[in-house]
Order: C-alpha cells, then sequence, then structure tokens
C-alpha cells in the first residue's frame, strides 16, 4: 500500500498559491499527502483556511487563531470571530498562537496579551492548540503553565528549538512539529540529533508551505516555493534520522495527527 503522509501545517492561503491551489493539491495527493490542516494566523486568515476546509472535506481541515505576527490587530471582535470558528467542527485547533521574539512584528505587550486569550479560548472550546515560539521560550512556557491542567493537547509546530526546549516540552507532553527546517546544514543540523527523542506518539509532520522548503530536495525548483508534495521528502529524511523505515514513521505520525485533531471523528468525502 502506498504511503499516507497528514501534513499539519500548509500556509495554502498565501498568495504564492492563489494561481494554482488546485495543482499544489493534486501534486501533494500524487506524493501521498492525504491530509492537510492549512493554517489560520489572523482573522482574515482564519476565513480563508475555513473557507479552503469547506471546499475540500475530508483532505483539508483548518486551524483559526492569531499569529504573534498579527497580535497588535487582536481584539474583542477578533476573539468573538475566533470563539465562533473554534465552534466549527472543520476548525481543528486553536492557532496558530504563541510567541515571536526574534523578529517582534508585534510588541512583545501585544502579543502576550492575544496568546493568553488564546489559551483561554482554547481551554473553552477544548480543542487543540497549535503553537509558535521563536526566541521566547521563558514566556512562553509560563504562558502555558499558567493554564497547565485547563487546555487540551498542544503542538509546538514547526520546532527548531534547542534539546533543553525540546525536552521542556515533552516534559508537559507536548506535541512536535518538524518540518524542512531539519535539511537545512545551516541552522537545522541540531534537529537531525534531538528528533530521536521524540516519542513516535508524539511526532508530526508539517511543510509550513510556502516557507522552508528542504534543502536537499533535488532537483531543487527554481521558484523556491515549498509545497505539501516534499513532505514526502521530510519524512525520508526524519526516519533516517530516527533509524527507523519510511513506512513505521509516516504511519506513525499519521496515527499522531489523526489522534491529536481528532480528525477520524469528522465527516469525510471519500
Amino acid at each position: 500500500m502506498p504511503l499516507q503522509f497528514a501534513d499539519i501545517g500548509a500556509n495554502l492561503t498565501h498568495e504564492s498559491f492563489r494561481h494554482d491551489l488546485d495543482a499544489v493539491l493534486a501534486r501533494a495527493q500524487a506524493h501521498g499527502v492525504a491530509r492537510l490542516v492549512v493554517t489560520g494566523a489572523s482573522a482574515q486568515g482564519t476565513r480563508d483556511a475555513h473557507a479552503l476546509a469547506l471546499a475540500h472535506p475530508g483532505v483539508l481541515y483548518a486551524t483559526a487563531g492569531v499569529h504573534p505576527h498579527h497580535a497588535s490587530e487582536f481584539d474583542a471582535e477578533t476573539e468573538a470571530l475566533l470563539r465562533d470558528y473554534h465552534a466549527r467542527p472543520e476548525v481543528v485547533a486553536v492557532g496558530e498562537t504563541g510567541l515571536d521574539y526574534h523578529r517582534n512584528f508585534s510588541p512583545r505587550e501585544a502579543q502576550l496579551f492575544a496568546f493568553e486569550k488564546q489559551l483561554e479560548l482554547a481551554a473553552r472550546c477544548g480543542k487543540p492548540l497549535f503553537l509558535h515560539q521563536r526566541d521566547a521560550h521563558v514566556d512562553f512556557l509560563a504562558c502555558m503553565d499558567n493554564v497547565r491542567g485547563r487546555i487540551g493537547a498542544a503542538v509546538v509546530h514547526c520546532f527548531t528549538g534547542t534539546r533543553e526546549e525540546l525536552f521542556d516540552y515533552l516534559d508537559r507532553d507536548f506535541h512536535i512539529g518538524i518540518t524542512g527546517w531539519i535539511c537545512d546544514e545551516r541552522r537545522g543540523a541540531h534537529l537531525r540529533e534531538l528528533v530521536k527523542h521524540i516519542p513516535a506518539d508524539r511526532l508530526m509532520l508539517e511543510t509550513d508551505a510556502p516557507y522552508l522548503l528542504p534543502r536537499t530536495v533535488r532537483p531543487m525548483p527554481s521558484h523556491r516555493r515549498n509545497e505539501p508534495m516534499y513532505l514526502a521528502h521530510i519524512c525520508d529524511e526524519v526516519a533516517r534520522d530516527r533509524g527507523e523505515e519510511v513506512a513505521l514513521t509516516a504511519a506513525n505520525a499519521m496515527a499522531t495527527t489523526r489522534r491529536f485533531f481528532r480528525l477520524d471523528g469528522i465527516a469525510r468525502v471519500e
């Protein structure tokens, strides 16, 4: 049976996909990517991600949240919108939310406010969290610890951090999302060792398309746009680093994804 993959983080509402999304999805399917979670990272992004999930039932799902880059836009109207979308079955997680002190596109105070509000929304709706953290580990953990015992499952998406950060997350039963960053010999080489320590039932795979095109893809596309079809390549790399057969890594990641996002409880159109 051909391998099947699930991409837990694809920014398919990005403008670079507007002209050829159907072709992108067809290529993904041809490479075994059976299910994709479309990231909602702003109020409008949430609307758009949900619309895509409605248009592709059983294949695309959505998250609903405000990324720290957009935290300055978070207000009472946004909070009400997210509460509405979190109640919809096509929305399978709260987020993308978290903290990003690397770029600080929104002031840190605004990021903390938006993050804490979305943690409260997650505690109320019971859906899992899709999380972002960059250069903000201490504050990020403090916020998460404040709601410990009140929230459900959580995944630190696009993990690129240190060994200490990884084990802080694993000690809290968080899931970990691995992207093509692991293929970057300049910045991601440390992940090749760290990925061995992630339990199979807490490891998920993602492209973060159109970002983070794996640097080991051959032939390297000239446009540099990442696509979900490259998830199979990421799985190959992760399996090799974990010392596993690719089929085992793919099957475990798919099972973990289905359980984490509760995908089997959502009607699927074959």
